[in-house]
């Protein structure tokens, strides 16, 4: 059904037709585990269950990993001071993880995947689109966490004496595989109870870690470093968007789904926002002032981000530490399996959920062997991957966000899945408007460390900004562009459709007809 409410309090009036089974509270607790069934389906009023406050625990586990001390490195390499560094971090992940907040309420409005509300704003058919670029980018992350996963392990077991060669890469990336692909099988009652446990262990182990090497850190070899030019801050500032909120953002309302549709939208906000960020603030200051100390660490974490963390620790506390290591980069890595099965049958893929779970898992081991076995270096080509699917992830973000902005009721269940309902099929405006967002962003990124992505950066020379090797080649501002762009495209343009929309009746149940229901 579709219910008006503020957008803000997200007050339904109207009738819900039963009670949370599960307490108020949010957990999956006391309920028996099972390969969760359902897939695109909207969830229903008598399956919703918790509170906003239960996000904390999902959002929070998935980003209390040790890869946020990495980030110093990342963020010193655009050549900023350390106050430039912690400012572009600070802004970066607050900003991007907002607007997961911000997404997520969709998730508690239409109680349907992120990518299926998507179709509100895209069509029906027309939201494929979309899904099979968050599709690529969850690959993508859950990959990359797994690969880091296995280096990591890898090198603790060098430094122990226990071998830390293909043999042990081998079985740790068989290890860590096997948890990620179980729990994005399962779904969403084991990844709940998975987090919370993870957030508990990661999360005291971590502050263990930064008692031990807090020795390390020299102030005044991290104050000394020079300030850079506001280009290279921005250049920073994108690249830590791109690396924490905007990489979730086509995932946020995955989670948000299972509440009741009554629960309050500024809750669903906050607690999404603020556990996603807690943690990678805090290891973001640390992981600035390591890197910022010594320039040799800094370097090594390009090529190993998190086993390079691991040389400066007791052997004593090296086993802990691998498993504090592979716990957060498992819990990154099972949302996005998850959240990337969903984007794959939102693509058009009509199977279970769990196989298309178990598909993307496959593929997250394919190319973890060849981070692992065959990559050269691994800064280059994250930051290539994470700028070039950041623009158009970045296009959509703009779009859904200025959609669900306009929208003053619930999504209707039933035209989520009809393409000839109220939202369409294949409407040709925003599909347009990203595609041309698309085209302009990637005009105004280079990535020249990745050599597969030297085409970039074609609109730098005639947009004045100096050309691929100008002071503004490595600011990287097709992302907020492109985000610009589809927000305030659709905000101008799509309150006329949107209002049509609305004014219709509410549609019968799923019947007939259907996409993918």
């Amino acid at each position: 059904m579709t219910h008006p409410h503020d957008p803000l309090d997200g007050g339904a009036t109207g009738p819900r037709d039963g009670g949370a089974t599960g307490p108020r509270d949010g957990g999956a607790t006391g309920r028996p585990l099972q390969v969760e069934t359902h897939g695109l389906d909207v969830i229903a009023d008598s399956e919703r269950r918790g509170a906003p406050r239960s996000l904390f625990w999902p959002w929070f586990g998935a980003n209390v990993s040790v890869l946020g001390l990495s980030y110093g490195a990342f963020a010193f390499g655009f050549g900023i001071s350390f106050w430039q560094a912690l400012a572009s971090g600070v802004l970066g992940i607050a900003v991007s993880f907002l607007l997961c907040g911000f997404v997520a309420v969709a998730g508690k409005r239409g109680s349907a995947p992120t990518m299926v509300l998507s179709r509100a704003a895209y069509g029906v058919r027309g939201n494929r689109l979309p899904s099979v670029i968050s599709w690529m980018l969850t690959v993508g992350w859950e990959t990359v966490l797994t690969a880091l996963a296995t280096l990591a392990t890898a090198t603790v077991f060098d430094s122990l004496g226990w071998g830390g060669g293909t043999e042990t890469k081998a079985v740790a990336l068989m290890v860590v595989a096997a948890l990620t692909v179980v729990g994005g099988v399962m779904g969403f009652d084991l990844i709940m109870r998975l987090q919370t446990w993870i957030t508990v262990i990661t999360g005291a182990l971590t502050i263990v870690y930064v008692v031990l090497v807090a020795d390390h850190v020299h102030w005044s070899t991290v104050d000394a470093i020079p300030a850079g030019s506001v280009q290279e801050f921005i250049g920073a500032l994108v690249f830590m968007m791109t690396g924490f909120g905007l990489g979730w953002v086509n995932a946020a309302a995955d989670y948000s789904r299972y509440l009741p549709r009554d629960s309050s939208s500024r809750g669903v906000i906050g607690w999404t926002a603020f556990g996603a960020s807690l943690a990678p603030l805090v290891l973001l200051v640390f992981g600035l002032l390591l890197a910022g100390s010594s320039a040799e660490l800094s370097k090594a974490v390009a090529a190993d981000p998190i086993g390079a963390l691991a040389t400066l620790l007791p052997t004593w506390f090296l086993v802990p530490f691998a498993l504090v290591a592979v716990l957060g980069l498992v819990g990154g890595a099972v949302l996005d399996i998850y959240s990337s099965g969903l984007a794959l049958l939102s693509s058009g893929l009509r199977v279970p959920r769990y196989l298309a779970a178990f598909f993307d898992g496959v593929l997250m081991i394919a190319g973890a062997i060849y981070i692992v076995f065959f990559a050269d270096t691994f800064l280059a080509q994250f930051m290539g991957f994470l700028t070039t699917l950041g623009v158009p992830i970045a296009a959509w973000a703009g779009v859904m966000l200025a959609d669900l902005a306009l929208r003053r009721r619930d999504y209707d269940d039933g035209d989520l899945f009809r393409p000839h309902g109220r939202y369409g099929d294949i409407p040709l405006r925003p599909l347009v408007l990203t595609l041309a967002a698309t085209a302009v962003g990637w005009g105004l990124v280079t990535n020249g460390a990745a050599r597969w992505l030297t085409w970039q950066g074609y609109l730098l020379e005639p947009f004045g900004l100096g050309g691929r090797s100008g002071a503004w080649a490595y600011a990287n501002l097709g992302v907020l562009v492109a985000l610009g762009l589809g927000f305030l495209g659709t905000l101008l343009s799509g309150r006329a459709r949107v209002r049509s929309q609305e004014a219709r009746e509410p549609s019968p149940a799923l019947d007939g007809g259907v996409l993918n229901p």
